[in-house]
């Protein structure tokens, strides 16, 4: 405190020279309506209604198991649930019938000899194209990869009918080969798109310093692209044996009628016996068995590839 020449006193204090509005935090908007509910909702109220949505979603999984282990008259009698207040219920010989069902037992056969090759041609073929299409220059890439796109519009549907004149002009049609080039046909559009995204995405310099190691095209694609792209083309692998797995149509015009895929299979079962739940609850579930195995054994990869995706 001090007095200036006017008698007048004045505060020479840290108080003063801080100024108005001193000596107080930041001010604080209040939070909105919206973001105060999604806070609120982001606990335990949203994680028990994505537990219900996802017991939901397995309810209709739930009943066929059941009724898979449930005999004929068990299952013309009553519901699933009842297996609940009588577990005697649960057989598995609906399962032994199955496995010695000559035509159930060899349309998974046909199926894998589909589904594999399917698979690693769509992957091995999007991974190549992906790279070049990403770090390659060449003539009309960027045309060419307009036209890649857009393919991906173009339905299965258009495509039937005239790719089963050519299949049968060249001797192809109703054969395991020809199911496998269809399914290779219309997934390497997707797979070229992925890929050639993800590895858009690699660091630059990363690529460039391989290249001053000595590194040819094709080394640097096996030791640097496909390691940092593993979880983008397991994704696709995934996504691609799903596919295929679970096509019916493509199987029932193109696939040979004396060893179709299970899809076709369990049709042919409905159309020839009837309302037979004996047969294709239990054929229905085991070919659910191998996509959830092949799914929970890329899981760790999956998660990854899609996260990756989402930052990027």
């Amino acid at each position: 405190m001090s007095t200036d020449s006017a008698g007048t006193s004045v505060s020479t204090g840290p108080a003063a020279s801080a100024g108005p509005g001193a000596g107080t935090g930041p001010v604080r908007a209040r939070p909105s309506l919206a973001s105060r509910i999604a806070a609120r909702t982001g606990g335990g109220v949203l994680r028990v209604a994505l537990v219900l949505v996802g017991l939901l979603w397995l309810l209709p999984t739930v009943g066929l198991l059941f009724s898979s282990l449930r005999s004929p008259a068990d299952i013309s009698a009553s519901g699933w649930w009842e297996v609940f207040t009588a577990p005697a219920q649960l057989t598995t010989e609906n399962y032994a019938r199955l496995l010695q069902n000559e035509t159930i037992t060899d349309s998974l056969l046909s199926t894998i000899t589909i589904t594999v090759p399917a698979t690693v041609l769509v992957v091995v073929i999007g991974s190549l194209a992906g790279y070049a299409f990403a770090w390659m220059d060449f003539p009309g890439r960027d045309w060419w990869f307009l036209a890649v796109v857009g393919l991906l519009v173009v339905p299965v549907q258009v495509a039937l009918v005239p790719v089963s004149k050519l299949f049968g002009t060249i001797g192809i049609f109703e054969t395991t080969t020809g199911v496998v080039l269809f399914h290779v046909a219309f997934g390497l559009p997707f797979a070229i798109f992925l890929l050639r995204n993800f590895f858009a995405e690699i660091p630059r310099e990363l690529l460039e310093a391989a290249r001053l190691d000595g590194a040819g095209e094709i080394r640097l694609f096996t030791r640097v692209v496909l390691p940092l792209g593993g979880p983008a083309i397991a994704s696709l692998g995934i996504f691609q044996f799903l596919w295929v797995w679970n096509d019916m149509l493509v199987a029932l015009i193109f696939a040979d009628s004396e060893s179709p895929p299970i899809t076709v299979a369990l049709q042919q079962q409905v159309r020839q016996f009837g309302n037979n739940i004996d047969v294709l609850a239990p054929g229905a579930f085991v070919s659910m068995l191998i996509p959830l195995a092949v799914f929970f054994a890329f899981q760790r990869q999956f998660v990854s590839g899609v996260m990756a995706g989402a930052v990027k």
